[in-house]
């Protein structure tokens, strides 16, 4: 009953949170300078024919119907007609959606498999030479931005060592192997920073458990340092490290604006910056609403995980 209770809570404050995203959104595109048809026909457009365009837009009503004709359509699935390519804004985003999912997952994948072990290691060899080139590297993996990385890679993987082509995207619809050869090196790009935030703090959390007295407790029953570290103090350090893992989530799937821009990618990513250029207030509306849902169900999901990790959370009301 409490961990139902707990998910319903949740799934309210997820429910109110979108709410006011909606809200905000819809102002600030809607209070901003400019007129969307004027911005369609030109500046030499004729009063009559800016008249007829408001009228189609739904321009000419007011801002809390219009608002409310835009919820009823997002929540219906009809997201508007984009101003730019003229086309509903649902198959474009739909259309545009696999590729920046499909790079998304990959980076999380390359986060689980960098971040815990790179963590764990650092931690576990804290003072030898090992630990501090893997505290050196996570440091230098925070230092560069992500399209940096993405550069170097294009550089040093793509121009040096021809390892592979940049700008040769593959269609997923044509060949999905080689689709998925050409974004593990914007995945690398993507996870690398993010990886490195995950291992330090679980570095850091580690080195924090082996401090407690429940360690101390255990050598004294002559466990072994790898036996402390795998059933009691890993345990531990994974709980806050789980909730860091969500919020990564979240900034993977809209972190990759800039990938997609230096590799080429026609993501989710490029439709944004592409619908920013061209004022295209009904995709720009739909796209920030869809990243902002991102983000809380991936926050809920950490939720969720953290509270299953920490038995003394499932007491908890």
């Amino acid at each position: 009953m409490k961990t139902a209770a707990y998910c319903f809570q949740k799934l309210l404050g997820i429910l109110i949170t979108m709410f006011l995203v909606t809200v905000l959104t819809f102002l600030a595109f809607n209070l901003i300078p400019g007129d969307p048809a004027q911005l369609i026909l030109g500046t030499e457009a004729t009063p009559q024919s800016l008249a007829e365009l408001h009228a189609r837009l739904g321009l000419d009503k007011s801002l809390p119907v219009r608002y409310l004709s835009w919820l009823g359509g997002l929540l219906s699935g009809d997201m508007g007609i984009s101003l730019q390519y003229s086309k509903p804004v649902s198959p474009l985003i739909f259309e545009r959606l696999p590729v920046t999912a499909w790079l998304a997952g990959l980076a999380l994948v390359f986060i689980l498999l960098l971040s815990f072990p790179a963590g764990v290691l650092s931690a576990k060899s804290s003072r030898s030479f090992l630990g501090r080139l893997l505290d050196s590297l996570t440091v230098l993996n925070l230092a560069l931005p992500n399209f940096f990385i993405g550069i170097l890679c294009i550089w040093v993987l793509g121009l040096v060592l021809h390892i592979f082509t940049p700008g040769a995207y593959v269609d997923y619809r044509q060949n999905f192997q080689g689709f998925l050869r050409y974004l593990i090196f914007p995945a690398l790009a993507i996870a690398l920073p993010n990886a490195a935030v995950i291992a330090k703090f679980l570095r850091t959390s580690i080195l924090a458990e082996k401090n407690s007295g429940y360690v101390a407790t255990a050598k004294s029953k002559g466990l072994s340092d790898n036996a402390i570290l795998l059933k009691h103090v890993l345990k531990n350090a994974l709980i806050p490290a789980i909730t860091l893992f969500g919020m990564i989530i979240a900034e993977v799937f809209s972190g990759s604006i800039l990938i997609e821009q230096v590799y080429s990618l026609p993501g989710i990513g490029r439709l944004l910056i592409s619908a920013v250029n061209s004022r295209d207030f009904p995709l720009m509306e739909s796209l920030v609403v869809y990243i902002a849902f991102l983000v809380t169900v991936a926050n809920f999901a950490a939720d969720l995980l953290k509270r299953a990790a920490d038995p003394r959370m499932k007491s908890e009301p």
